[in-house]
């Protein structure tokens, strides 16, 4: 969750532009805009915690290896920036 956290400076684990994150994703929101990017979840455990920031817990999805990390960020970043702007008008 994190890597699409647009508070977060990249030094503490933001991996995308401030433009393709969000303010604070859930793991639910972040499960379900991996979905509708067309990926498989194989597991997803929301307690752990992200060691550049260990005093929060945050969770993580894992999902099948199809193409390189940045496309896949870039692809869940897409799904998750469009549905908070759906939520947000």
């Amino acid at each position: 969750m994190d890597y699409f956290n647009k508070t977060l400076p990249r030094a503490k684990g933001r991996k995308l532009e401030k433009e393709k994150c969000v303010f604070d994703p859930s793991l639910k929101e972040l499960t379900e805009a991996a979905q509708a990017a067309g990926f498989q979840i194989t597991e997803t455990d929301e307690k752990v915690r992200f060691p550049k920031r260990p005093y929060v817990r945050s969770g993580y999805i894992v999902l099948p290896k199809e193409s390189t990390k940045t496309k896949i960020l870039n692809k869940i970043s897409e799904k998750l920036v469009s549905k908070r702007a759906k939520q947000t008008k």
